[in-house]
């Protein structure tokens, strides 16, 4: 006769604390006010519950400074106004870094600035050089890191990476050479007429 299997051990359950049930209640009362305030005030719904989830967060670490009078959700309509503004302040950084690497690259390639497929060419230029090189220029050209500081990063000696860089920066200049005609536009094969048969 086949032994009946003893029951597992009963689970321990924790008890809630007031702190997690106050929080709880703090969510599901002002998740959805708080996300129609960020979607009015960006662009993109990812964003919006970015900030509504760091809102939170913040009302999570400092619950006990949350007012229990009523006016919870003016609170966190602050909190969440200092979110978005710090949210904002990261998007010109990272617009201001890419203002950065657009003019380093101007170095590279030949007036890139007026060039409406000139993104698409650097990036594709970029995916050709070795994961090295291409690190190497991020670093100098988008994080705006000298050669002594890039060298920091990726531990090796200064001097190593100003050859390496000169060395990275032709590599990429040759990569985009045949994205450019001799006139530093970008070439648009899919419109350039077939020369005419002769007659």
């Amino acid at each position: 006769m086949t032994p009946t299997p003893s029951p597992p051990p009963p689970v321990a359950l924790r008890a809630v604390t007031d702190r997690e049930l106050r929080f709880h209640e703090l969510f599901d009362s002002n998740f959805r006010p708080l996300l129609g305030y960020a979607l009015r005030r960006v662009n993109s719904p990812d964003d919006a519950a970015d900030i509504v989830a760091e809102t939170m967060l913040v009302a999570w670490r400092r619950i006990d400074d949350v007012p229990a009078d009523g006016t919870a959700k003016l609170y966190l309509y602050g909190v969440a106004r200092l979110v978005l503004a710090n949210h904002q302040r990261g998007r010109l950084r990272r617009a201001k870094l890419a203002e950065r690497l657009r003019l380093e690259l101007i170095e590279v390639a030949p007036d890139l600035a007026g060039l409406s497929d000139s993104s698409t060419a650097i990036r594709d230029g970029l995916a050709q050089l070795s994961d090295n090189d291409r690190e190497l220029i991020m670093l100098t050209a988008w994080d705006g890191l000298d050669p002594r500081e890039a060298a920091v990063v990726l531990g090796v000696p200064a001097r190593t990476v100003r050859t390496r860089l000169h060395r990275a920066r032709a590599r990429l200049r040759a990569a985009l050479g045949d994205a450019f005609g001799t006139d530093g536009h970008v070439r648009d094969n899919k419109h350039a007429r077939p020369a005419q048969e002769e007659r």
